[in-house]
């Protein structure tokens, strides 16, 4: 497995944000403004990290490039083409997994195909090369109640990879799980990444994450959320936790650390 593309080699980024600004407004009270002039680009098969203190607009910004939200002013793009709403050229995990407990994990990894009217045959077997991905193939009958939580991200995962998006874009994926298996997912994810080379945009609070994870991070300041600054990661994709031992590691924790306490 190769070194990440450096962005600078990239002509086209598979997502542009300009000058973002979301404000919200109310009868009530004066605007509140959420997010400030947010620049940032994903390349295409990159992984990049947001970092930033709860209430930052961290989770706001996902929910635009998604669709679910829309910006004030501001360029929010991906290949080119406006976003005027969700669509499946993203995939979306958040938290909290949203699985449909009344489906099994086969039944919930085909449910975009099933929406975007893709044929049986193709759609089993798409399920069937995810499901090897993630490492869930003999629990493919199985309910998410009866998954750890950890697998049941793997599902969600999966689920949001099927469609096969431009895109995967993460909010605090990890959030819920023990330290253990915290750990273990994000090196579940690389695994997943290199495997399907799937561009990512990964929401997180945890400094270590956004530095193991991503090839860049921006780091944001407190409310209004603006980029405080946007730092390469000095590592190349084949990564294990021998990383979070290197001084430069060390060095870039305690940077990221200084400018969420600057900005606060």
């Amino acid at each position: 497995m190769g070194p990440l593309v450096n962005a600078a080699t990239i002509a086209e980024p598979k997502l542009v944000v300009d000058g973002l600004v979301k404000e919200y407004t109310s009868r009530r009270a004066p605007a509140v403004r959420a997010l400030d002039g947010i620049d940032l680009s994903v390349g295409d098969g990159e992984i990049v990290s947001i970092v930033g203190a709860s209430g930052c607009g961290k989770s706001t910004l996902l929910r635009i490039v998604a669709g679910l939200d829309h910006a004030t002013t501001g360029r929010v793009e991906i290949e080119g083409c406006p976003i005027a709403g969700p669509g499946p050229d993203r995939g979306m995990v958040s938290q909290g997994y949203s699985l449909f407990p009344w489906r099994t994990v086969r039944a919930n990894v085909a449910f975009g195909l099933e929406c975007a009217k893709v044929p049986s045959r193709a759609r089993a077997e798409r399920v069937d090369e995810l499901l090897g991905i993630v490492g869930l193939g003999g629990f493919a009958d199985r309910l998410p109640g009866e998954l750890s939580g950890g697998m049941r991200q793997r599902v969600a995962i999966a689920r949001a990879l099927a469609p096969e998006p431009d895109i995967l874009l993460l909010d605090e994926p990890f959030g819920a799980l023990d330290a253990q298996t915290r750990r273990a997912m994000q090196d579940f994810l690389l695994q997943v990444w290199a495997r399907t080379r799937a561009t990512i945009l990964l929401v997180t609070h945890d400094i270590d994450e956004a530095i193991y994870l991503g090839r860049r991070v921006y780091v944001l300041s407190s409310r209004p959320g603006r980029v405080a600054a946007r730092i390469d990661v000095p590592f190349g994709s084949n990564r294990s936790w021998q990383v979070t031992r290197d001084p430069r590691f060390l060095d870039l924790r305690d940077e990221i650390r200084d400018l969420l306490l600057a900005n606060g």
